[in-house]
């Protein structure tokens, strides 16, 4: 294995050989913080409750003992060097006599040095005393040190760190077997350019290897590998410069894919979730679009791919995947409080293989009671005579056959019957659907369908019974990398459906078009922007004779934060809420990662409906700005936002700040 050598003042520069070091390190210490036992703290989410556990009591058989470490105040060096250290771990087993403490201690000093040297400590130094003996002096002094204790008390430990100068990353450069640079259009600068003050840790070094190797696989090479490091260190400047040789291997197609698993799913279902063609250009992010898509299928649990070791005979990647099956039935029961709609129980019973080809069948029950919630409008209401006891719920069923006769188009039914009881209005009805959807890939679908409706609208401005039988046609783009918590990609949805004059209710045409889109400034996506936009347009009818379920209201938590629920908008008689026939909103945050599970995001929203069949610039549009807590889990993200309203109304019951509670960003 090659060593490079700095040629610096040789009088002046000691060049030490980094890497054995450098590997040690970083496939030792870093392994070690998550493989070996130590302080368990799995269940102290924020590091509150821990607590050092009572050492043992001194005996004849044993010699128990304290450990101190001192030097460093740096938590992730301490941490490292507590679960390194042999003597540290250790301390609640102790050992029966002097020499075995000694040897404890002994093997503690190499591996402590490679600790430092692997946070980019490269002159550091520790030393280690068993009650003031120095432990790599006199054996004896030592050993007599730790027997004095013997049945009379813990064996005082010193772990003394010295760090020494942090050295820095300088440069790194990228050969290939030959020994020749690649040229920028291969390897661009970006890609093994070294910002100024990064340290010279083994994890950097490492992660930046495999940034490079992430760089050529993603460029079509599924076999690129680093076949040599050669890290040097320059004690006098105390930087480091690290060279990789790297061997691309062949660029490749992807092959042919085979299917394993799930023998209860017809296997033309799962393919017609797989886009990719053989022949198509190999990627890393092609292979993980074919795991992201046949996960969709709500019958398939787990997918894993794996990839060829060598190419076909056409020079391109045979892909294999694997996939398990769910649990063919599932029921669910939850209840929840809101301030906004009081109560409620929520059922449903899921077949996800109804026929075995991945159908699935849903049956949803929803109730809950408005009257315990906070609500502001309730005398108005009275007033208005929308009478009400409170009492509302929805039953709905939903089936979806995917895959129809092997191909990417997808039927989708659903039928429902509900009495929506909101705020400023009541809707008894129901409907039935049916459309077809076209999967053109991964990212992107299309939908055209039939939607039939009838039902009974009562609010401030009178009563509205209707009878509406539409075509609704939708295409939806989405290529972010996550369902609850997106870092990049854009997410699009649009829609139109037109519902023709029929008996007792005029003809309409709905338009609704939602937007967003995140961009992380960093690599480890701990910045990130997100932005989104909405907007809804319904005409063709007057706003009294458009049924309240087909009109748009704005604020709320999934609109414009810190104002009451589906209050914003045209105000009718006795002050209730009508909503309008457009909308317009926007949202901006910044999320920001302070730790790996805790992240702030202060945001700004901004909108409201509109009487108008298009956004009237004239009215006043409402905004808010506000602060908000992530906690961030295995399954998503936990949302906590504190909303200020910049624009409260009379009459309009807008509180100073509202709080939001939630699963998920807010989009």
């Amino acid at each position: 294995m090659r060593i490079s050598r700095s040629t610096n003042q040789e009088d002046e520069v000691r060049t030490r050989r980094a890497l054995p070091r450098l590997i040690r390190a970083g496939t030792g210490a870093l392994l070690l913080m998550a493989a070996l036992p130590g302080p368990v703290q799995a269940f102290d989410l924020f590091g509150l409750f821990g607590s050092e556990p009572e050492p043992p009591t001194p005996s004849l058989s044993a010699l128990p003992y304290t450990v101190r470490i001192t030097g460093t105040d740096e938590s992730d060096v301490l941490q490292a060097v507590q679960d390194t250290s042999t003597i540290y771990r250790l301390r609640q087993e102790p050992p029966p006599d002097g020499e075995g403490l000694l040897r404890r201690a002994e093997a503690d000093r190499a591996k402590l040095v490679d600790v430092l040297s692997g946070y980019g400590y490269y002159q550091g130094n520790v030393a280690i005393r068993i009650d003031g003996a120095p432990v790599g002096g006199p054996a004896a002094a030592a050993v007599s040190a730790a027997e004095a204790w013997r049945n009379r008390g813990l064996v005082p430990v010193k772990i003394a760190i010295d760090l020494g100068p942090l050295y820095h990353l300088r440069r790194i450069a990228v050969r290939d077997p030959a020994g020749r640079a690649f040229p920028d259009e291969v390897l661009p600068p970006r890609v093994t350019r070294v910002d100024d003050d990064v340290p010279a840790r083994s994890a950097t070094v490492l992660a930046r290897e495999a940034r490079i190797v992430d760089h050529f696989r993603s460029q079509g090479h599924p076999f690129a590998k680093v076949i040599a490091r050669d890290p040097v260190v320059d004690d006098a400047a105390h930087v480091m410069d690290v060279t990789f040789t790297v061997d691309p291997g062949p660029v490749a197609s992807l092959g042919p894919v085979a299917l394993n698993g799930a023998p209860g799913i017809d296997p033309a279902t799962i393919r017609s979730f797989i886009y990719a063609e053989p022949g198509d250009p190999y990627s890393p992010q092609a292979v993980a679009a074919i795991r992201r898509s046949v996960a969709r299928i709500e019958g398939i649990g787990g997918v894993r791919v794996r990839e060829g070791t060598t190419l076909d005979a056409d020079g391109n990647l045979p892909l294999f995947v694997e996939v398990t099956e769910r649990e063919r039935n599932l029921i669910g029961v939850s209840a929840r409080y809101s301030t906004v709609d009081g109560p409620g129980v929520r059922a449903y019973y899921a077949n996800r293989n109804l026929f075995g080809g991945g159908e699935t069948f849903r049956l949803d029950a929803d109730i809950y009671y408005l009257g315990l919630g906070n609500d502001p409008f309730a005398t108005q209401r009275k007033i208005a005579g929308i009478g009400t006891n409170g009492l509302g719920g929805r039953l709905s069923a939903t089936y979806v056959q995917p895959a129809l006769w092997g191909s990417r188009n997808d039927l989708l039914a659903n039928a429902f019957v509900t009495r929506e009881v909101q705020q400023s209005y009541l809707v008894d009805g129901g409907g039935a659907s049916a459309a077809i959807r076209h999967r053109f890939s991964d990212t992107f679908s299309a939908q055209i369908g039939l939607d039939a409706q009838a039902g009974r609208s009562k609010d401030a401005l009178g009563t509205v019974n209707y009878r509406l039988i539409g075509v609704p046609a939708s295409v939806t783009y989405d290529s972010t990398d996550s369902l609850l918590d997106p870092t990049r990609g854009v997410r699009a949805i649009a829609s139109l459906a037109a519902y023709p004059g029929a008996i007792s209710s005029p003809g309409i045409l709905v338009a609704k078009a939602q937007g967003s889109t995140y961009y992380s400034l960093d690599d480890e996506s701990r910045y990130i922007l997100a932005g989104r936009i909405g907007f809804g347009s319904v005409s063709g009818a007057p706003l009294g004779e458009i049924p309240d379920n087909f009109r748009f209201f704005a604020g709320g938590g999934g609109s414009v934060r810190g104002y009451p629920y589906r209050t914003l908008g045209p105000i009718g008689p006795f002050n209730l809420p009508i909503g309008g026939r457009s909308l317009l909103e926007a949202s901006l945050e910044a999320r920001i990662k302070v730790t790996d599970t805790i992240g702030v995001v202060p945001f700004f929203d901004a909108g409201t409906a509109f009487a108008s069949a298009l956004p009237d610039f004239d009215e006043k549009i409402r905004k808010s700005v506000g602060i908000g807590l992530r906690y961030y889990t295995g399954i998503g993200p936990i949302r906590a936002d504190l909303a200020f309203p910049l624009d409260p109304y009379k009459g309009g019951h807008v509180r100073p700040a509202v709080l939001y509670l939630s699963l998920g960003q807010a989009f």
